[in-house]
């Protein structure tokens, strides 16, 4: 069994390696030989501290990943959002790799969302509306603005402080970012992208303008919701895949009769993205173990690599 740290992952993985990899994943992720097993939600002792079980399978890999939210973290100066990725020989049955992967997964979720953008928001779009100002928001700017040129980031966050912190953070890289409230950053907005827990719509359906991609990539378990069900009706959807999308995504509050389109298929050319400057698309991301699989192949071709270089020289 190869154990493969936090620190070594993270430094084996980035903005570029996950675009790659997610590109990989989104596309295995609608054949026909992968099997998405249902998530499992579930809690510690003490019932803030939350973690869930995502598990897939292809015709070369099987495994899983444990994500958890340790909210009290924050206080003790740690992360509150930690992931192991775990693949099995399958010709064994027991588990090869174990890999610790924070980082690795805000990465990958990232890329998702920036591989929507890339597929479905306007050529033209240079302003993002980010609503949240934690760990992964942070993500999401910076793998967006590789995708388009982005020369507004506004950012919508529940706690003052927080929002204000997040607009040093990304000013410090060099983006012009700003703190704003809700409306006038969706009505400012070409993309629009949620990275919250919410559980009732940020927003009203009314605010965002013709055109305007919006994304959804906090709402992965049932009972969550960031965006207003009125914009479905408005738009054309996407998402990760449609079954998880319904069970535990934004789309769990969609009707029966919208239709979803998994993002793979716009990959492959099989499903259309944008066809219009004036048409709204509309982006469910909630998180495929599939996407933490391939993930962890690429991190452990590199990992291999490089310990094979270090072991020639």
């Amino acid at each position: 069994m190869q154990f493969i740290t936090e620190e070594q992952s993270a430094a084996l993985f980035d903005h570029g390696v996950a675009y790659d990899a997610m590109i990989e994943a989104l596309v295995t992720g609608c054949d026909d030989g992968t099997t998405h097993f249902p998530v499992v939600a579930a809690h510690g002792s003490d019932r803030a501290n939350r973690f869930s079980i995502k598990a897939a399978s292809t015709s070369d890999m099987a495994g899983l990943k444990v994500g958890s939210y340790w909210p009290g973290n924050f206080d003790r100066g740690l992360p509150r959002h930690n992931s192991l990725i775990l693949l099995f020989d399958q010709q064994l049955g027991m588990i090869r790799y174990i890999i610790q992967g924070g980082r690795v997964n805000a990465y990958r979720t990232a890329a998702v969302d920036a591989i929507a953008v890339n597929l479905l928001a306007r050529k033209n779009a240079s302003t993002l509306a980010i609503f949240g100002a934690g760990h992964q928001a942070f993500y999401e700017c910076e793998a967006i603005s590789r995708m388009r040129k982005i020369k507004r980031i506004l950012v919508v966050a529940r706690r003052a402080e927080q929002a204000r912190e997040m607009v040093a953070r990304l000013s410090a890289l060099g983006h012009a970012a700003e703190v704003a409230a809700p409306r006038e950053a969706c009505e400012a907005a070409d993309i629009v992208v949620t990275s919250t827990g919410a559980r009732e719509p940020l927003f009203d359906a009314a605010w965002i303008r013709p055109g305007t991609h919006v994304a959804s990539m906090g709402s992965d378990a049932v009972g969550k919701q960031e965006l207003p069900p009125g914009l479905f009706d408005r738009a054309e959807l996407y998402c990760d895949h449609p079954e998880q999308a319904r069970r535990i995504g934004e789309f769990q509050h969609a009707r029966a009769d919208h239709v979803l389109h998994p993002l793979g298929q716009v990959i492959t050319g099989d499903v259309p993205g944008r066809v219009s400057d004036e048409q709204i698309t509309v982006f469910d991301s909630s998180g495929l173990s599939i996407q933490d699989l391939v993930a962890a192949r690429h991190i452990i071709s590199r990992f291999e690599r490089s310990t094979a270089e270090a072991a020639g020289g």
